[in-house]
């Protein structure tokens, strides 16, 4: 069944109109964006490196009251995952609606319009269909050949760092000639505004304002608590570090092949931070308490668009998200920050609050991927779903949170990292409710270099249990749901693939 706000048909009669009346592409627009209430706004919300470390997430250690207020009017989704796990493949994976190896963007430099040219992003659709679509701050990645302006019914605003407001405020911390890094932290009483997420935080809602007599799409995109782990002093003050905790499994799994770690490049190459060799635990509290206090710094920004929202008297007919580009480690496994196939870096915080549910205090355990973003705010909104999608609409899901759901859910990543271009060998990994498989295949002669099977009885990886007999049943079912893949992994009657969707 369509779960959905029925189409502007004064828009459509407007286009349809064009060829004979003369009517111009401006004029057009400029109607578009009138106000119809029959149709939902949408605030999208996009947080870099957020994992599920929230209060909502049952995180007790997190101050986090506004995402937890949204979360108590929404859904929250406790198995979401993304398909890449680092920037610019997961955010051309949601913005197009298509997964990484059909995106071709598996690096931080190559623009999915490469390879799709064509491609509609979700944005981009929505403002076809007459939506005023506007971004603040990173949505795409944020070096500028990575924008996509197409997708905006006006300029981006502060979509790119160096553009948008400093990651530091101590002069010392200022980056120099041939430097962009220095310390991993940063703790200064400064207002919200001194770095770039308060900056972020003050022109969305502006634009709230500003677009309040309009039918909008407006995606804010917050850096923090992306590295360095830099915050105004009164949000590091709601944690007593003594009570951070240290991470609860420090050391890569047995038996796990090489190829699946990594050498914690992005967090090494901070001043602070020796080149190799273990962090002593104060170090590890540190940077623990620095994300602690990033979350917190850009909850407050999200509060403040929660707000906004209510005072424009738009809360009840706007949809928002809240979601994560990818997880993160802090220690865990000895590794930080992301760039894995592993649970902390692909799991990420998804919550989806629609004026077509009353939602109170609802959690699902079902299966989902970021990729099914771009049909089911398509599908709320009671647009058309454009063809070729690569993710199912979670409407119906959304609609009953305890139904039958995805049987697994897919991700991946390249190896070796950074490297431009198709990689030497990819990991493909596949997640059910309870398992973990993946495996490193060669692009050149697709053989198997390696592969992993793990069992989530602790919440984390603890030993790669591949190739043991106790498990070879499982190991065999798991792997054909991975070379299956995920269009025989949706459900069964309901929610199918966008892509089988025809209008």
């Amino acid at each position: 069944m369509r779960v959905g706000f029925p189409l502007n048909r004064f828009v459509l009669l407007i286009v349809l109109a064009l060829p004979t009346t003369g009517i111009s592409v401006a004029q057009v627009n400029e109607k578009a964006r009138s106000k119809d209430s029959s149709r939902p706004n949408v605030l999208f919300i996009a947080v870099d490196d957020l994992r599920p470390q929230l209060g909502c997430y049952g995180d007790t250690v997190a101050h986090t009251p506004n995402i937890d207020r949204l979360a108590k009017i929404g859904i929250v989704f406790n198995r979401a995952y993304c398909q890449q796990a680092v920037c610019a493949p997961s955010r051309a994976s949601v913005l197009t609606g298509r997964r990484p190896d059909a995106t071709k963007v598996w690096d931080l430099k190559t623009h999915f319009r490469t390879a799709l040219p064509h491609v509609v992003t979700l944005p981009q659709h929505f403002k076809q269909q007459g939506y005023d679509t506007r971004n603040v701050g990173k949505i795409y990645h944020d070096p500028k050949n990575a924008q996509d302006p197409i997708s905006w019914s006006a300029p981006e605003i502060m979509a790119v760092t160096d553009e948008a407001g400093p990651k530091y405020v101590l002069t010392e911390n200022l980056p120099t000639a041939g430097s962009w890094k220095a310390a991993a932290t940063e703790c200064v009483d400064v207002p919200d505004s001194a770095y770039v997420d308060g900056k972020v935080g003050n022109a969305a809602v502006e634009l709230i304002e500003e677009l309040k007599d309009t039918t909008f799409f407006l995606a804010v995109g917050f850096r923090r608590p992306h590295l360095p782990f830099t915050a105004p002093k009164r949000y590091w003050d709601l944690y007593d570090v003594d009570e951070i905790p240290l991470p609860a499994h420090d050391r890569a799994p047995e038996n796990t092949p090489e190829i699946a770690l990594h050498n914690s490049v992005e967090l090494r190459g901070y001043t602070d931070i020796p080149d190799v060799g273990p962090m002593s635990s104060g170090k590890i509290r540190e940077l623990r308490h620095g994300y602690y206090a990033s979350v917190s710094y850009i909850d407050h920004q999200i509060g403040r668009l929660l707000d906004e929202l209510e005072r424009q008297n738009l809360l009840a007919n706007t949809i928002i998200v809240l979601w994560s580009d990818h997880g993160y480690h802090l220690g865990e496994l000895d590794l930080w920050s992301k760039t894995t196939n592993f649970e902390l870096d692909t799991r990420v915080p998804l919550i989806i609050a629609s004026p077509l549910f009353h939602h109170q205090h609802v959690h699902t355990d079902a299966l989902v991927e970021l990729v099914d973003l771009y049909p089911t705010l398509a599908d709320l909104a009671g647009l058309p779903i454009t063809d070729g999608l690569e993710g199912t609409s979670m409407a119906p899901l959304i609609a009953n949170p305890n139904r039958t759901w995805k049987k697994a859910v897919f991700s991946q990543f390249p190896r070796p990292w950074m490297y431009q271009g198709e990689p030497e060998v990819m990991g493909y990994s596949v997640r059910t409710a309870d398992y973990r498989y993946t495996e490193w295949i060669s692009t050149n002669d697709k053989s198997v270099k390696a592969a992993e099977l793990y069992h989530y009885n602790e919440g984390i990886e603890t030993a790669n249990l591949v190739d043991q007999a106790t498990y070879s049943k499982k190991q065999a079912v798991l792997r054909r749901l991975l070379h299956d893949g995920w269009k025989k992994a949706r459900p069964g009657n309901a929610g199918k693939s966008a892509s089988s969707k025809k209008h």
